[in-house]
């Protein structure tokens, strides 16, 4: 049964504290195992893959690339209404994260000095998406769509193959619609590794996203380095901000909506209403019986769940930035007066019409998150995740010297004379 406690000052955040060492509590024994991997796959390529293919995912598929006429073929097999529904979402996601696309600038000063900055996409990125048990179409979406509004020149996706060597064709569906440019079937750390140093097969990216198990989420902090990786995500989290005017079924139901991914997930309710916690507790426990995935609810639940009773709304916002949440929904009779005081979230949901699947799957803001605190100082994958920046400077002769000498008593000052001497001989100067 889920945790119900009284906000006192010492209550919720003792849960904090069981929050970040849950976080942290990832299996040391992994680390040495995907760096093996890493190392062979490095060393040998293919050959290395495939053999993790077979060990892990059961049979190797007979070719590690699909073809564009095999997706075709794949994407024939699909529901016609899911494929209606993912246009849509892709729709909606493109509309979203064209408005954050940023122009190159140049800006010039009366003495002829020039300066500014190039923004563009980066040239190869590859996408990470489970498909075993964790198949999310929707996470393809959300990787691929932000990348080629971003202008990413080539989007490589890896997925593992199914039991039976093949794909899974609503994958292999999402990446069409997304734009993926090739797509190869191979998975786990292996395949985190493949892009990472490149293959016979595989070509080398410059930056790695997309969601895993712990093998893959350690593969792509080992490699943050030799390329670029989105985040370091943690289980799953949901925060609920609820008043007397919320519905407690609703929110049995969207704190379950995150429980089910995982059961390390934590799903918490604040509210200033104790009726309103008495209710909810009642509906969880109505509600989870129905549900395909209710053992790993109940385990979340029990272990990483709370209902936390608080003295007022204010108190409930400042323990919210101080949790930093995933995902936080404002269940309030007025939301909107709330979004200028929550400043620490990945993506917040704003009225009783509004779940957190909305945003998993279909309105539009990224689903890719920080978790385990981070939205402190993190922000949602977005088109910036997917550009690199340069600046650019020109100097005419009369404005360098007009500001030499300020630049050699920095230098000199720092004991850098070969910098001060750059200035210097250009100028004559002692």
């Amino acid at each position: 049964m889920i945790t119900t406690v009284v906000a006192d000052g010492k209550n919720e955040y003792e849960f904090i504290d069981l929050l970040k060492k849950r976080a942290q509590n990832s299996d040391k024994n992994v680390v040495p195992i995907v760096s093996e991997i890493i190392e062979n796959v490095a060393e040998n390529g293919d050959k290395a893959v495939k053999e993790y293919t077979v060990k892990f995912d059961g049979k190797a598929p007979e070719k590690v690339e699909i073809t564009s006429d095999e997706i075709d073929s794949l994407i024939e097999k699909c529901d016609k209404d899911y494929l209606e529904t993912i246009k849509k979402a892709a729709a909606n996601i493109a509309d979203f994260h064209k408005r954050q696309v940023q122009q190159s600038w140049l800006t010039t000063k009366n003495n002829g000095v020039m300066m500014g900055q190039r923004i563009r996409g980066l040239k190869r990125v590859g996408i990470y998406v489970p498909g075993g048990t964790a198949a999310y179409p929707s996470s393809v979406l959300m990787n691929a769509v932000p990348a080629k509004i971003a202008g990413v020149e080539e989007i490589i996706m890896c997925t593992p193959p199914q039991k039976d060597g093949t794909p899974n064709p609503n994958i292999i569906a999402a990446a069409k619609v997304a734009g993926v440019d090739r797509i190869f079937l191979m998975g786990g750390a292996q395949a985190v590794a493949a892009l990472a140093y490149g293959t016979e097969s595989v070509p080398k990216v410059d930056k790695i996203v997309g969601p895993g198990n712990i093998f893959v989420a350690t593969a792509k902090k080992l490699l943050y380095g030799t390329v670029d990786i989105d985040m370091i995500a943690g289980p799953s989290e949901i925060l609920i901000i609820a008043d007397k005017s919320a519905n407690p079924k609703f929110l049995a139901a969207d704190l379950m909506s995150q429980a089910e991914h995982d059961r390390l997930a934590s799903a918490i309710l604040l509210t200033d209403c104790e009726e309103l916690a008495k209710e909810t507790e009642t509906e969880l426990e109505k509600q989870m019986t129905a549900l395909s995935r209710k053992d790993i609810i109940r385990s979340s639940v029990d272990n990483f769940g709370a209902i936390i009773v608080c003295s007022d709304m204010s108190q409930a916002i400042e323990f919210a930035n101080e949790l930093a949440p995933e995902h936080l929904e404002v269940c309030c009779e007025n939301p909107m007066e709330y979004v200028g005081k929550l400043d620490n979230a990945g993506s917040v949901f704003l009225g009783n019409y509004s779940p957190e699947p909305l945003g998993d799957y279909f309105a539009g803001p990224n689903h890719v998150l920080p978790t385990s605190g981070t939205a402190r100082f993190f922000s949602p994958l977005s088109v910036d995740s997917f550009v690199k920046k340069s600046s650019f400077i020109y100097y005419t002769e009369d404005a360098l010297r007009k500001d030499a000498e300020d630049v050699v008593r920095f230098a000199e000052t720092e004991g850098l004379t070969a910098h001060a001497n750059s200035i210097k001989v250009r100028f004559d100067m002692k």
